[in-house]
């Protein structure tokens, strides 16, 4: 009865001192000693806990099953299952919300303190319990769960925006394999056989869409248009321009071809590159509203004579591989297309010969970066072209990416590559 004293004189003497009910509100009382048990209850039943008695570790623990309680205050010296028997099966229920647990008992020394740690006990009570110490270990384990209580509350905000996150990113990336497949079918012909000669081409994006585009278009029954064009940034909003720009070099659409001048009586006539190239300029400062520019390479091959000529606006060098294993790789460069209003584009001819090939290529081939901070370069391509000598048409293009991936380590590719490749066979 020492202990029931203790505790009801504190109580009396701390009246003004009110529990904080935020989180911990249901404590179980556990004790085979009914009379220790209703000292305990009576005391927390007027602070305002809702208080459960269990005569057993056994029967505390069923409990915490069905309804785990906020805190525990549990005598270690039992018969049957002990205090720390029953903490230690209490800590392996799986549960969302944290148990605090006190043990209650004479035990003072070092080793057995920390035998009762050891086993999930949170608190220590020495009995006879002194009403103001309960009290204020109590208010302890109220502001660890109610960090806890906030924490776990936190990490559910946190898992749901994350859960929400994942949805949008599954939608977008859903989106995104759509524009990918949407982008790679305005490319339709990878490889196209025009009898005195053929062409292949390539796109693959570093990421899911990019900003390069390659194409062709006829001009007539004896001439072909080639372009390979390289937009300004990635993603999206460069995918949209190349979109945009596939239109205006449309193979189908002769009459909305930029390429091409048609006249109110149906008839038409191919315009030189420059000239295409200053419409396009034209139409992305004046039309598009965007910052994007973009480089461009434009040939109009005559496929009886095999005399291109081209235009070149940023891009990349054409480079040649002549039929005796020979590479000639030069242009005027020019401005991109899309910067200046008003700027001039010239153009410039190449001949070809039989057995000749012309390699339209994105600067995502000559800047691909190495394993040493170094890139592939003119020079490097040169010698990749020509130690690729003797593959088939329909196949260089697909080397040249096996090459370059090999080149940077198989790190992947930091630019879109993408090109053209044209043999001329002769008339």
């Amino acid at each position: 009865m020492k202990g029931w004293f203790t505790l009801q004189t504190v109580t009396a003497q701390t009246a003004d001192f009110t529990p904080d009910l935020g989180v911990i509100r249901r404590v179980l009382v556990v004790d085979d000693s009914r009379v220790q048990r209703r000292i305990l209850s009576v005391s927390l039943k007027r602070e305002g806990y809702d208080v459960i008695e269990a005569a057993s570790g056994q029967e505390a623990l069923e409990i915490c099953r069905e309804n785990l309680p906020d805190l525990v205050l549990s005598d270690w010296m039992m018969p049957g299952m002990s205090g720390l028997e029953f903490c230690r099966a209490l800590r392996e229920i799986p549960v969302e919300y944290y148990c605090y647990f006190i043990l209650l008992t004479s035990k003072s020394e070092k080793g057995e303190v920390a035998q009762g740690f050891a086993a999930g006990a949170d608190d220590f009570l020495t009995k006879p319990v002194n009403g103001y110490e309960l009290r204020a270990r109590i208010s302890a384990g109220e502001r660890i769960l109610r960090m806890q209580h906030e924490l776990t509350e936190k990490n559910r905000v946190i898992t749901d925006t994350l859960d929400e996150l994942q949805r949008v990113y599954d939608s977008l990336d859903n989106d995104l394999l759509a524009a990918k497949k949407l982008q790679q079918s305005l490319v339709p012909d990878r490889f196209r056989d025009f009898g005195h000669g053929a062409v292949s081409l390539l796109l693959q994006s570093s990421g899911h869409v990019g900003g390069d585009l390659v194409g062709h278009y006829r001009i007539s029954d004896t001439r072909v248009g080639l372009y390979s064009i390289d937009v300004s940034g990635h993603g999206i909003s460069s995918a949209l321009i190349t979109a945009r720009l596939a239109g205006y070099l449309s193979s189908s659409s002769p009459e909305q071809n930029v390429a091409m001048q048609v006249y109110p009586d149906g008839s038409h006539e191919h315009l030189e590159p420059r000239e295409v190239v200053t419409r396009l300029n034209e139409i992305i400062l004046d039309e598009m509203e965007t910052e994007h520019y973009f480089t461009m390479l434009l040939a109009d091959v005559d496929l009886e004579t095999g005399k291109i000529v081209m235009a070149q606006a940023g891009h990349p060098h054409p480079l040649i591989q002549r039929s005796d294993g020979t590479i000639e790789q030069d242009g005027p460069g020019g401005l991109p297309v899309g910067l200046i209003a008003g700027a001039e584009f010239s153009q410039f001819e190449l001949q070809m010969h039989p057995g000749d090939r012309l390699f339209m290529m994105s600067d995502g081939v000559t800047e691909c970066p190495d394993t040493n901070e170094g890139m592939l370069g003119e020079e490097g391509f040169e010698e990749m072209v020509h130690s690729l000598r003797g593959y088939a048409l329909d196949q260089t293009l697909q080397a040249i990416v096996w090459r370059l991936d090999d080149f940077n380590g198989q790190q992947g590719f930091p630019d879109d590559v993408s090109g053209i490749l044209f043999e001329y066979r002769g008339a």
